[in-house]
């Protein structure tokens, strides 16, 4: 696991975070930690001093945002960045200078510093070796693991983290209605499953989706699926497409063929 460590190079010289939202506030607490000089957090009509700015805005305002700092003074040797996952470099290029890409692969709920980082990966991307070592630099000084991910690919790898995380948030919101019907209110459901996601998430951690996987499907109990389907079918029918999906995802992800088409897709082939 990466520790900490100073930045070499263009980030000695300090970094200007713009944005006042979760994801700025809690980096400029943990690169101050970190021993990184910190501007900021700036709003947008700032004029940033440092050698390198972190555009911390929402995705669809990053070109906006940059079009603002270009408009602030254009510096061919400044660094400019975003923390977005999805968003390609190009987004940046109102601003003048070299682009790059840092995006934390965590979630900000809001009031963390630098504990958040340690530890968690990191896509980094650069328009110059110069601006993609830097992304690099700053996501090690931050405790984290950079990989390099190409613009063309940024979507991919950002569908896989809202699957994984924001989907999983979806899930078990379902899951926590389902324990409604039985009778089981939501703060009790979300303690009595909880334990049982973490284990599930540490188990495919640990051995992969195949042996991770358990339950009814896996073992190939229709008649166990079956009764669950019609309990859904029976309460929360608007689920029962969702349902069908999962299930045959899972029966697919058991055989060992995770392209095998769900529901939706067959029906659109």
């Amino acid at each position: 696991m990466p520790q900490a460590t100073k930045p070499r190079g263009r980030a000695h010289s300090g970094v200007a975070i713009v944005g006042a939202g979760r994801l700025g506030s809690a980096l400029v607490r943990a690169l101050e930690d970190a021993g990184v000089p910190v501007e900021g957090p700036l709003g947008r009509d700032a004029h940033p001093a440092a050698g390198v700015v972190l555009l911390c805005v929402p995705d669809g305002e990053i070109a906006a945002a940059a079009a603002a700092l270009g408009r602030a003074g254009s510096r061919p040797e400044r660094l400019v960045g975003h923390v977005s996952g999805a968003t390609p470099l190009g987004a940046l290029a109102a601003a003048g200078g070299q682009a790059f890409g840092l995006h934390p692969l965590q979630t900000f709920a809001g009031g963390e510093g630098a504990e958040a980082f340690a530890g968690t990966g990191a896509a980094i991307a650069g328009s110059t070796a110069t601006a993609l070592a830097t992304a690099r630099e700053l996501a090690l000084a931050l405790g984290m693991e950079p990989i390099a991910v190409s613009d063309s690919e940024r979507a991919a790898y950002h569908a896989a983290a809202s699957v994984a995380s924001n989907f999983t948030v979806t899930l078990q919101a379902v899951a926590e209605r389902l324990a409604g019907v039985a009778g089981i209110a939501p703060a009790d459901a979300r303690a009595l499953l909880a334990p049982l996601v973490r284990q599930t998430v540490d188990n495919w951690a640990a051995r992969g989706p195949e042996a991770a996987l358990t339950g009814p499907v896996a073992r190939g109990d229709r008649a166990t699926v079956d009764r669950q389907r019609a309990a859904v079918d029976r309460h929360v029918p608007e689920l029962a497409p969702l349902f069908d999906e999962l299930v045959a995802a899972t029966a697919a992800l058991a055989r060992g063929d995770v392209t095998a088409p769900t529901p939706s897709t067959r029906a659109a082939a």
